[in-house]
């Protein structure tokens, strides 16, 4: 006779059951000896289970130990729960609850940025976080930045001035667990954001994301994949995220039109003393060609729509700076533009402010940081109605919008050169990285007290025993 059937809430309470027997064998493994000890066998063994009962659980070392971390976690919180119980107007909050709570911006925290694209990159992307994290440090806080330069790395096909790390998720837990922070932030969903994820949902650690850039559209755009594939890929990555920080209130609606949630704004700001408008007598370093001037200013690839710009019947000179993929390309075919190659500092000022209208035909950016960056100088501008554009430019007298996403950017430009530059740079001032800065810490979602001290002191715990074994032995 057949035993009877196992109702589902039966079932799940058993596993429930084995997987704490088996955590449980986990940590007094780990009392025991040190890390690179530990054993499915002996787990096994000790839990009273089967080995292959302990892979079908876990397959690998890292999902046991994320596991553990996490299951030590949730102990620690029932445990100060359970002490807070009689005093219940002073009870710990729920994790989640606390997360969410309004936080305090002007108190420092230790937080942690895990990027793909960091210096040498040249973009915006780059530009924000560096300036991001310097107004940081400058209002106290303690940050530690994960990025390329610090792994070994490989260029990006069909992209290769972008270079991918490799061989990053171990050194990055190791970073996780020597800094200890109280705040995560997953800026890029690349090799190292991916680390960064997988170890914050393993650990059950709360982290924010952002959304930088368009990565299905400029997917689409350089691969046969559609764009549906490349937003189920960016919806899993930021499903667990606390909240996704976005730039404009157009990408927000787009974003939730596609099922992400939890998206929160953090704006943009721009150096007015970088840049600045051209002073009176200044140096014109485009005297030697015909105007008025029509600048283009980015990386030259193909999804940033250049050739919409270069197509156009304007007066004048059209005028291309930057690097990219599409350089050599464009340059064979439009003859009458002049691409000068990468600039920055006081150079890449001179271009901005020397032009008579900045030209922006992207569709694909999340902003477009080159906006402020040309308005700052006092430059005009003129671009699609995309986001970043959309939200910048209407009612600002900065700029102008073409009709549609694919009509009107020449007579967008020829309304630009109409407009006061002095106003155009009165615009540019209201933006500041000091405001960006704190949207960002507003934006986090700390781990709160007490759960993160005794979450990190345990994992130092661990690392002091695992290091101790080797010495007695």
């Amino acid at each position: 006779m057949k035993p009877p059937a196992l109702t589902p809430n039966l079932r799940e309470k058993q596993r429930e059951e084995t997987r704490e027997q088996i955590l449980r064998a986990v940590g007094r493994q780990l009392e025991a000896g040190p890390l690179e000890d530990l054993s499915f066998s002996e787990i096994a063994k000790d839990a009273g289970v089967g080995e292959r009962t302990v892979y079908r659980y876990y397959p690998t070392k890292e999902a046991l130990l994320g596991a553990f971390w996490a299951w030590m976690q949730s102990q620690a919180v029932a445990v100060a729960q359970a002490q807070a119980a009689p005093k219940p107007k002073r009870s710990l909050p729920r994790i989640r609850e606390a997360i969410t709570a309004p936080r305090d911006a002007q108190r420092p925290m230790r937080i942690l940025l895990a990027t793909d694209a960091w210096e040498p990159q040249v973009n915006g992307v780059v530009r924000t976080l560096t300036r991001v994290v310097a107004e940081l440090k400058a209002m106290g806080h303690t940050v530690e930045v994960i990025s390329p330069d610090q792994f070994k790395t490989f260029p990006l096909p069909t992209y290769s001035e972008i270079k991918v790390a490799i061989g990053v998720y171990e050194p990055v837990q190791e970073r996780f667990k020597a800094f200890e922070p109280e705040a995560i932030h997953i800026a890029t969903e690349g090799p190292i954001g991916l680390a960064a994820r997988r170890i914050c949902v393993e650990w059950k650690l709360p982290f924010t994301t952002s959304y930088h850039t368009r990565f299905p559209e400029y997917v689409s755009a350089r691969l046969p994949l559609p764009l549906a594939a490349g937003y189920a890929y960016m919806k899993w990555f930021h499903k667990p995220s606390g909240r996704l920080m976005v730039a404009t209130p157009t990408l927000r609606d787009e974003l939730t039109e596609h099922g992400f949630r939890n998206i929160s704004a953090w704006s943009r700001g721009v150096d007015t003393e970088i840049f600045h408008p051209r002073p009176e007598g200044g140096a014109d370093v485009f005297e030697s060609i015909k105007r008025p001037i029509f600048l283009y200013v980015g990386r030259v690839a193909v999804e940033k729509n250049i050739e919409a710009f270069l197509g156009l019947d304007l007066p004048g000179t059209k005028v291309v700076v930057g690097p990219g993929p599409q350089l050599d390309e464009l340059k064979a075919k439009y003859k009458d533009a002049v691409f000068t190659g990468p600039k920055s500092g006081e150079a890449l000022t001179a271009a901005y402010n020397c032009a008579d209208v900045f030209v922006f035909p992207s569709l694909t950016d999340t902003f477009g940081l080159v906006l402020l960056e040309a308005m700052a100088c006092g430059t005009p501008v003129a671009a699609y109605p995309a986001p970043g554009p959309i939200d910048i430019i209407p009612n600002s007298g900065a700029g102008a919008l073409a009709t549609s996403a694919t009509e009107g950017l020449r007579e967008a430009c020829l309304e630009a050169l109409k407009l006061d530059r002095a106003g155009v740079r009165r615009f540019a001032e209201r933006f500041s990285w000091r405001a960006c800065a704190e949207d960002f810490v507003r934006n986090l979602q700390p781990y709160p007290e007490p759960e993160k001290t005794r979450f990190w002191r345990r994992l130092r715990r661990l690392a002091r025993v695992r290091r101790r074994r080797p010495e007695a032995a």
